[in-house]
């Protein structure tokens, strides 16, 4: 079975800004297949449950997103049935990356889910939401929603391409595939 994990803090206060783009990508997957994420285990993270996937969206908070990956890690097969969507501030606005494995990246979220784990060996799907301008705060960006409409454009656009990827993911598609694909650096 296949687990996909989108990184992002609960509550409307959060919705839609650029730290949730792992919650986003997975409600766009879900909407693919005519699922709904629904809250599950005492409101610790929201699932939607596919044929040969759990798509997960943990409630924890992104900096304590590993907490739940205990209820899920018996049924992984192996390190390559697990994935990981979240934002990446290395990677412009309208960049995706696919990749396996690596380091968190001071992505505190990812960093959580690899000490859950017990390995960085898993795949991830990084969604590019650019830097904060000079003078501006990366809480402040991260917990921001994009304003300008050329770089809201894009990032809408690369939320449905990462849940297409995911999408390929759940179905079977090869890592070296998805990356083939959908990896691109962003414009801006």
């Amino acid at each position: 079975m296949k687990i996909v994990l989108g990184l992002g803090n609960p509550g409307e206060k959060y919705s839609h800004t650029r730290h949730n783009a792992g919650f986003e990508v997975l409600d766009r997957t879900a909407a693919f297949f005519h699922v709904k994420m629904k809250k599950r285990c005492f409101c610790l993270f929201r699932q939607a449950k596919l044929n040969d996937a759990l798509l997960v969206q943990p409630l924890t908070f992104m900096n304590r997103s590993g907490d739940v990956v205990h209820r899920f890690t018996s049924k992984v097969a192996s390190p390559g049935d697990f994935a990981v969507v979240c934002d990446n501030m290395d990677l412009a606005v309208g960049g995706l990356r696919i990749r396996m494995g690596g380091g968190a990246c001071g992505q505190k979220g990812l960093a959580s889910i690899c000490e859950a784990l017990g390995t960085p060996d898993f795949l991830r799907i990084y969604v590019g939401i650019g830097r904060p301008a000079d003078g501006e705060s990366v809480i402040d960006y991260v917990l921001g929603i994009e304003n300008d409409p050329e770089k809201k454009q894009l990032y809408e656009k690369i939320l449905e391409d990462a849940a297409r990827a995911v999408k390929k993911f759940v179905e079977g598609v090869s890592v070296e595939q998805l990356q083939q694909e959908f990896n691109r650096k962003g414009i801006l």
